[in-house]
């Protein structure tokens, strides 16, 4: 099959599971690639997390932070599903910075992300990703956010509610009244921007082979493993990556390595037509998607 042909018949299937998305896979050792509208910026929610870390590594590097320094954490307490670690703890803890990399990278924990922001703004965050020469992604605003939309107002009962205001309260030019899917106010990124930042990560480049080999370490450890893993993992692979979840989005960008040698950077950032919280037939396609697009590159 022609690559024309396969994303047609991509976007056909994306449309008919009602999904909008961003893809793009490259083959990191000729750096063919292939996508679906790679270059369509979308809010990054947790993705943000992997220019967070490497900007506080490249930091730790540079001695201006201390990793085994403790710093003392404040409980986020949160109550409504989704949100992990700290952000669930009742009581202050006083974690390691380097701990508190794990904890934002390895499940999300958005507390601790943002002791880590409250060290290294998203500004700084995102000047850093620029001297990296990584264009095309913006951090914003605080972790915390992304458990702070209308979801969390309503009911279970009623959280449907919350993504069909989602769905439907958006602008042609990718505003929205929720801040955190409005590309100008949220961290925001795009397929390309992300596959960009994990070549960088995973090949020579102006980030400095320490960090990004710790990042790469911290990837690995992911483990929220439910969206683009199970068509990814297995005994001859390894794969790294990272997700992210607002609202209606879910994203997943990542780099699989194969036994053979084989390498492909990986992004699917998609946002769901379906007003529900829980899609699993939503996961299932976006790693469909992602892994016969991957499957075009190694075949081709």
């Amino acid at each position: 099959m022609n690559t024309e042909t396969l994303l047609l018949r991509l976007r056909a299937d994306l449309a008919d599971g009602g999904l909008r998305g961003s893809f793009l896979v490259r083959d990191l050792r000729t750096g063919f690639e292939a996508g679906i509208d790679p270059d369509l910026e979308f809010p990054s929610a947790s993705l943000v997390k992997i220019p967070l870390a490497a900007a506080t590594l490249e930091r730790i590097r540079q001695g201006e932070l201390d990793g085994s320094a403790a710093l003392d954490v404040e409980p986020g307490r949160a109550t409504a599903p989704g949100p992990t670690g700290l952000t669930r703890f009742r009581h202050p803890a006083r974690v390691a910075i380097d701990d508190l990399l794990y904890l934002t990278m390895a499940i999300s924990d958005e507390t601790a992300a943002d002791a880590l922001f409250a060290l290294t703004p998203p500004a700084e965050v995102t000047r850093m990703t620029r001297d990296w020469g990584i264009t095309g992604i913006t951090a914003r605003h605080p972790a915390a956010d992304l458990s702070d939309t209308p979801a969390e107002r309503f009911d279970p009962a009623d959280v449907h509610l919350a993504h069909a205001l989602a769905i439907n309260a958006g602008t042609s030019g990718r505003g929205h009244p929720v801040l955190q899917l409005d590309v100008t106010r949220a961290s925001s990124g795009s397929a390309r921007a992300f596959v960009n930042l994990l070549e960088a990560l995973w090949k020579p480049s102006k980030v400095d082979e320490q960090v990004a080999a710790r990042v790469r370490e911290l990837m690995g450890l992911n483990l929220l493993r439910q969206r683009l893993s199970p068509d990814f993992v297995s005994d001859a692979t390894k794969w790294s990556s990272k997700t992210g979840t607002v609202l209606n989005l879910r994203h997943e960008v990542g780099v699989v390595e194969h036994a053979d040698g084989g390498m492909f950077a990986i992004a699917a950032l998609t946002e769901s037509q379906v007003p529900a919280a829980i899609q699993p037939e939503a996961e299932v396609l976006m790693a469909r998607v992602a892994r016969e697009l991957r499957d075009h590159l190694r075949e081709g």
